[in-house]
Parts: C-alpha cells; structure tokens; sequence
C-alpha cells in the first residue's frame, strides 16, 4: 500500500514519541487533511466572488431559510454560533454592500430583521454553487461507492 503525508507523520511520532498516539490519531490527522482541503476550495470561490466566509455564512443562511429570505438578528447569531456584535458587524457590511436590508419585524413591532435583497439572493446562489462545485471537484475522481461509504462512515462518528 503507497503512503501518504499522514502515514509519514503517524512513522515519524510513533518512532519519536509514540505515546503522542492514540487509536484515533490516524483519523484525526485525515480529518484535518479533508477539511483543509475543503476549507481552502471554499476561501478560493469566496475570493473570487469578493465574499467573507461570516458574509457567505450569513447570507447563505438567509438563502437556506426560503422566501422572504429573511430572519431575526438573534436567530441569525444562533444558526451561524455568532455573537449578537459578531452578526451585527457582518450584517452592517452585507447592508453597505446592497446585499442585505434591515426591516421591521412583522410579528413584533420593536424587532427587526435581516433580508436578502435581490442582489443578494443572486450572490448567495452564486456562492452555493460554486462552493458545491469546488468541493465536488475534490472527490470527483473517486467511484460514487468509496463516497458513499466515507459518507456513511462519517453519519457513524457524527
């Protein structure tokens, strides 16, 4: 069997300090392998469509929730693990940039909420599919069965 970087780094602790390793160690390290390599596709698409990863995951967010693309602000934090100052400082980029809108909540007339503006809508579709697509490409050499099993592997430990 050929190795790889991880079977290389897995050799060089357990020849050096081998009670660094535990029986997960091996799919720890090929975790962290797989979403960097996911991470750095999905950077690259961003870039290439001017986004932040925070404005991707609010928008997209917004996107997910169904028409009228919009949510309350605290709703917005808690979906994305934000802080309320943390959504706050996104949003107010994402309204500077015409891609979002602050408006009265309808169901509490002290509220807000945070909607999707048509430009928005556009660039969140945009980013989703060409997120999907540079992730797709990452596995696109593989048969469907070894991602159907990585996958279901994966459903096991999640």
């Amino acid at each position: 069997m050929a190795t790889d970087r991880v079977d290389e780094l897995l050799t060089s602790w357990q020849r050096e300090l081998p009670a660094v390793l535990y029986p997960t160690s091996e799919l720890t390290k090929r975790l962290m392998v797989l979403a960097g390599g996911l991470n750095e596709a999905t950077r690259q698409v961003l870039r290439e469509l001017g986004l932040t990863s925070a404005e991707f995951d609010v928008i997209v967010s917004l996107r997910r929730g169904g028409a009228p693309y919009r949510q309350k602000p605290s709703d917005l934090s808690r979906n994305l693990l934000l802080s309320s100052g943390g959504t706050s400082n996104v949003v107010n980029q994402l309204v500077r940039r015409g891609l979002v809108v602050r408006e009265p909540d309808p169901d509490d007339g002290r509220g807000t909420q945070i909607r999707l503006t048509e430009d928005g809508v556009q660039l969140a579709e945009a980013a989703v599919s060409a997120s999907a697509a540079a992730h797709h490409k990452l596995w696109d050499h593989l048969p469907d069965e070894v991602v159907q099993r990585a996958a279901a592997a994966l459903r096991e430990l999640t």
